[in-house]
Order: C-alpha cells, then structure tokens, then sequence
C-alpha cells in the first residue's frame, strides 16, 4: 500500500512538473522562418531569435534603407526626373514613365507600400546622384547603425549582385533606427496613398502590400514586405499595444504573416516596460565626495519578464575624486557611468553628471547705486 502512494506521488509530481515545462516551452513563439528575430523597439533588447546573425538574401526589404535616406536628404518636396534607367527596371513596378515629374515623397510611399523597383532607382539617381553614389551611402548609413553584417549593392533588392545581403538582426536594427523618424514611420504604416499622376485622366492609387497593416494585425504600425525567387518571403513589420513597440524580422519564411503575429502576441504577452533607474538624484554611493552631489538626466527603462527585477542589477563606475576638486571646484561635467546589467549582459549605460553650484547672486545696494549715479552725473566716468 505505501509503495502504491509513493507512485501515485511521484506522478503527480512528475505531471505537475511536465505541465509546467510544457507551459514555458509553448510560451516560445515557433516559426516557419529559417531566420527570425524580435526585438524590443525602444530598448533593443532581443526577446527572441532564430539563427538571427547568419547572412542571408533579403529582397524587397533593402528598401526600408533606401526610404530612410531618402526622407533624411531633407528633398521630399521636390520634384524628380524619372529615367529611362528607372523606368526599365525589372519586378515589381510603379509603371513610371521616362521623363515625367514625380515628387521624392510620392516615390517613397510607392516605393514603401508597393515596393516598387522603378521607384527605388529613381529616388537613388535622384538622392545619391547615381545608383554607385546611393549604394555608397547606403553601405555608410549601415556602418553608421551599427549593421555590422550587412552590405547593399542597389537599392531595390533584386538578386543581381552576389554581395547584397543583411541578417535578421541587421534589419531590427535598421527598423528601430528608421522608426525614430516621425515621416518614416507614417509612411511605412499608411494603409491606402493617393499621388497626382498627370498624364492620366486619374490620380494613382497604392494599397500597402502589407496585409498585417491592412487586415490582419490590428496591433501593427508598419513594415516592409520582399520575395525574390532566391530570398524567398522576407518581412520586415512593426506593432505597438498598450504603449509597447515591437519589431520582427523572417528571412525565408514560408508562412511569414502567422510568423510575425505569433511573435508580436508571445512579445506582448512575456515583456513588460519596468523602470529599473529613475532620473534625478543617485542616492546609494560609497564614495561620501559625490554624495548628493551627482544625477541621471533619464529614466532607464527595460524590457523585462515576469521575475527578471531580481536579475537587474546597477554598477556607478565614478573617476576618483582629484586634488584641484577641492572644495567641488574644477568638477568636470561627466564624472562617471551609471552601467544596468541583467544577469551578466550589459543592458544600457549613461552618464552621470554632476551637480555644479550656482554662483552666488551679488546683492546691488543702494550706496553703490547713489554712488555710481553721482560719479556719471558728475562726469567722474567720462573724465577720470
């Protein structure tokens, strides 16, 4: 009898135990992508990946790069010359015609919300002065990011170069970089754009290829969609809910847009924004030179799971107090970093400032003021 309630025990625990595992393995999303990642968009934190740092082909999604620069040239207004170079161009199309007039912001949201390729060499030939000259800046802007794994050689995406590629990791990247442009941003998750188009007896009209923003995520903010017969379906897309913003990437992903919902539900659902710094003051220091003497001008904010509080911890790496402080004269600016860890991963760092002394006001009295009005009515001033 006592060996059967032994057993009965040890499965019940072991149920228990494998209920709970199974719980927190299905908590991670499943994909179909062969590389994915999502990415915390203000923090960049990682929340979760799949093979996110390999190199891969990444179609049509290049152009969130080339809208970027083109908003950032500051040329939106002005009118553009299409080429005949540009009106050629192979794939998919905004049906430009050589010589007409188009304005660079109606290029990017053609380029943005129906991917076209003619619409990414003109908005090149005009930004970069050349398709060389824009890919230069692109590489540029990259390095700039911090896309360390990442090389564009044209604007559009096509398989016509072996060294154009980027990785899921690159491409979050780029995403929180561009999302941090207001124009960019509205841009990228506008549903329906209306252009003048002159020579036809009717305006066009371009529909978001991204069915996430038009009907299928009410969560999503924008994105970019790609496919080449060599990278496959590559997405790129963007979703906010209850002041939390959110960025997944899937390089060959067969079924992309479930992909990308599960990814953003599982992001939703797991993470939380905590303050782990507040700015102002720093109360907790050994050294008794800065005490109520130093301060953060931001808050420090995280995403985190339930139970990583426990796990975030904060280092001040102070410089050592000098001689000619003395007395807090001579303090520099700067005069250290406040450095936040979770677990032993560096998580963000900041500077921490120190507090100058105001100088003290100079009371005017009133016999300085008689005295100084006598000697300028008397002309001690102007004569000596």
């Amino acid at each position: 009898m006592k060996k059967t309630k032994f057993y009965i025990y040890y499965m019940l625990v072991f149920t228990l135990l494998f209920v709970m595992v199974s719980k927190e393995v299905q908590a991670a999303p499943s994909v179909s992508a062969h590389r994915a990642i999502l990415m915390d968009g203000e923090t960049g934190r990682i929340l979760y990946e799949k093979d996110a740092h390999s190199r891969s082909r990444i179609a049509s999604i290049t152009k969130i790069m080339t809208a970027v620069l083109a908003v950032e040239s500051g040329r939106m207004d002005e009118e553009v010359t299409v080429s005949e170079n540009a009106s050629g161009t192979e794939g998919s199309s905004l049906y430009l015609k050589a010589g007409e007039k188009i304005k660079l912001e109606d290029l990017v949201y053609g380029l943005m919300l129906r991917s076209g390729n003619d619409s990414a060499v003109a908005i090149a030939e005009f930004v970069g002065g050349s398709l060389e000259g824009f890919v230069h800046l692109m590489n540029q802007k990259a390095a700039e990011i911090g896309m360390k794994d990442s090389h564009f050689s044209n604007p559009h995406g096509l398989d016509d170069h072996e060294d154009h590629y980027s990785t899921a990791y690159d491409m979050a990247l780029l995403t929180k970089y561009a999302m941090e442009n207001d124009l960019y941003k509205k841009i990228a998750g506008t549903k329906v754009h209306t252009a003048p188009n002159p020579e036809e007896k009717w305006d066009r009209k371009w529909k978001n290829k991204n069915r996430l923003v038009t009907e299928l995520y009410k969560y999503s903010t924008g994105g970019k969609t790609g496919y080449t017969k060599l990278a496959k379906r590559t997405l790129v897309s963007t979703a906010s809910k209850d002041g939390e913003n959110l960025i997944a990437v899937t390089l060959n992903a067969p079924d992309d847009w479930n992909d990308h919902i599960g990814m953003f539900e599982y992001g939703f659902e797991q993470f939380d924004y905590k303050i782990v710094l507040e700015k102002g003051d720093i109360a907790k220091l050994d050294d008794d030179f800065y005490k109520g003497k130093v301060f953060v001008k931001r808050d420090v904010i995280l995403s985190l799971q339930s139970g990583e509080e426990d796990s975030v911890r904060i280092e001040y790496k102070m410089l050592k107090p000098k001689k000619e402080w003395k007395e807090y004269r001579n303090v520099p600016e700067v005069v250290g970093r406040a450095v936040i860890y979770l677990g032993n991963e560096e998580a963000e760092a900041l500077p921490v400032y120190f507090k100058k002394e105001k100088e003290p006001v100079k009371e005017k009295s009133w016999w300085n003021f008689w005295a100084y009005s006598i000697e300028t009515f008397l002309g001690v001033n102007q004569n000596g």
